[in-house]
């Protein structure tokens, strides 16, 4: 799908716009939009929504042919609501999928969008934009690449163009290019989560990465199981005993910034498949652990995309892949492991993996000196639970510096619509990690899973400024939807653009 701008000025005539299909708004009984009443010169659109052909329910569509005077081949009329209202967020979304829903029936090879986006609720213009291409080339998607016979798209559309006028026809342009590349770096995190564990093996995340540095020149090197030893990543390596894979850290150098501007950091959680080693998982739904790795997806995809946007920041991405599998050798519950940073660890859980391959790398990433370090990780079930499928989880430590990474990731969650919530960190949650045995253990109680889960990580986080992000429940749908969401590509990057000093995007 194409994406282009089509300059309207004060003198143009909505008349003469050629097009295959005009996209026009009207909002509830029929209250017509100032646009079309500029094409409703002879009361044939009124006398058509008199007589009820389109109904009142939000993102109704009716679509025109033959309309007198009219260049447009094609006119869609979208119900917006009440014409007193801003419309909400969910609102747009559900106006642009019934407008695609409309694209498998028509044989238009064009689209004029026309639609008032000065009227959605708090996003402006860029991120309307952005939003709308993320939308469509969501709807787009298929999760067929490992079926051996492709289901075609039945659509006929390939361009879809925006009317605005020249005080923003540069935002908009900058915004396709920025809506292109941020939907395609969500389409490779989709596609590499939704590929099966035989295939998605932390050596097939390095192959991956190989190929992205080297399409967009960035350094990249790769830290293997005996290299992990000499560094004496204990607690990584201890998951990594009951697989055959071999273990594999991933690190990406975008360095697009000024010379020895201290790096954002980029931390995410690969474990390909994570069966729970010897703290087994339920059989059920066991194959969806397959998604355990889109942490480190998101990190690719998010690369992807500010490498098409040419960012002007230093970015390390660090990608910990491994799998969590059964053996003789693998880790056993009460096993103490010894991490890279010293601190002794006793596996109380070793479904509780996830903290133990991360907390040897943000240790790692030390020697960066960073400005700051974001983990990624789908790490808790109790963040669903606690937050369900909407928002990932946000921690971080409670003082002005990470005060302010955390109100520019919610403000980026807020811009881009792949929002996070704001979870505590306290000293008294630590206490639930004390062991007997060893100088912290895996897990807490039963309580506040994802808290702990957290302050864990916040141990091995003191030489910086660092946020982690839940994103258990929003990296993949299940049931009848199963599949990678490929979030929080858009967070991520979003939080991104608005640190490059060469992106118009505030």
């Amino acid at each position: 799908m194409d994406f282009d701008i089509k300059l309207i000025s004060s003198t143009t005539s909505i008349m003469s716009l050629k097009t295959d299909c005009l996209v026009v708004g009207i909002f509830k009984k029929n209250k017509l939009s100032s646009i079309v009443k500029d094409i409703d010169k002879y009361g044939e659109i009124t006398n058509i929504l008199k007589s009820g052909d389109l109904n009142e329910k939000l993102g109704s569509t009716l679509l025109l042919r033959n309309i007198q005077k009219i260049n447009a081949k094609r006119i869609l009329l979208v119900n917006l609501g009440d014409k007193k209202k801003k419309i909400k967020e969910s609102n747009f979304i559900k106006i642009i999928q019934s407008i695609m829903n409309v694209f498998c029936n028509i044989g238009a090879s064009n689209l004029l969008l026309m639609l008032p986006f000065n009227k959605i609720e708090k996003y402006n213009l860029s991120c309307l934009i952005i939003r709308t291409i993320i939308i469509i080339s969501d709807n787009l998607y298929r999760s067929d690449a490992q079926k051996s016979k492709k289901k075609p798209i039945k659509i006929n559309i390939k361009k879809i163009i925006f009317a605005l006028d020249e005080k923003n026809y540069i935002d908009g342009k900058n915004a396709i290019i920025y809506g292109c590349a941020i939907s395609k770096g969500i389409e490779l995190t989709k596609n590499l989560g939704n590929l099966s564990a035989n295939i998605c093996t932390p050596t097939y995340l390095e192959n991956i990465s190989k190929k992205l540095s080297f399409d967009y020149k960035m350094d990249i090197e790769i830290i293997n199981r005996e290299q992990m030893q000499r560094l004496k990543m204990g607690s990584l390596l201890s998951v990594t005993h009951g697989s055959s894979e071999p273990p594999k850290l991933i690190i990406i150098k975008y360095m697009n910034g000024k010379f020895k501007e201290a790096p954002i950091v980029l931390v995410g959680k690969g474990v390909t498949f994570d069966t729970g080693g010897i703290s087994i998982k339920p059989s059920y739904s066991m194959d969806e652990m397959k998604y355990d790795m889109c942490g480190a997806a998101s990190i690719l995809g998010t690369l992807y995309a500010i490498s098409e946007m040419n960012l002007e920041l230093n970015i390390i991405g660090v990608i910990v892949a491994s799998e969590n599998m059964l053996s003789g050798n693998s880790t056993k519950p009460g096993d103490i492991v010894v991490s890279m940073s010293g601190k002794t660890i006793e596996v109380l859980d070793t479904d509780a993996e996830g903290r133990l391959i991360l907390c040897d790398a943000l240790t790692y990433v030390e020697r960066f000196k960073p400005s700051v370090v974001i983990d990624i990780a789908t790490l808790t079930g109790a963040c669903v639970v606690a937050l369900g499928h909407h928002n990932s989880g946000l921690f971080s430590r409670n003082d002005e510096k990470h005060t302010k990474l955390v109100l520019d990731l919610l403000r980026a969650g807020k811009m881009s619509g792949d929002t996070a919530w704001n979870m505590p960190i306290e000293d008294r949650y630590q206490k639930q990690l004390k062991s007997n045995f060893a100088d912290i253990s895996n897990i807490g109680n039963s309580s506040a899973d994802s808290i702990t889960a957290a302050c864990f990580l916040e141990n091995f986080t003191k030489k910086y400024v660092w946020a982690h992000l839940d994103i258990a429940g929003v990296a993949w749908k299940s049931g009848d939807k199963k599949g990678a969401t490929g979030r929080p590509v858009a967070l991520l990057t979003y939080y991104l653009m608005l640190k490059s000093p060469n992106i118009n995007f505030k």
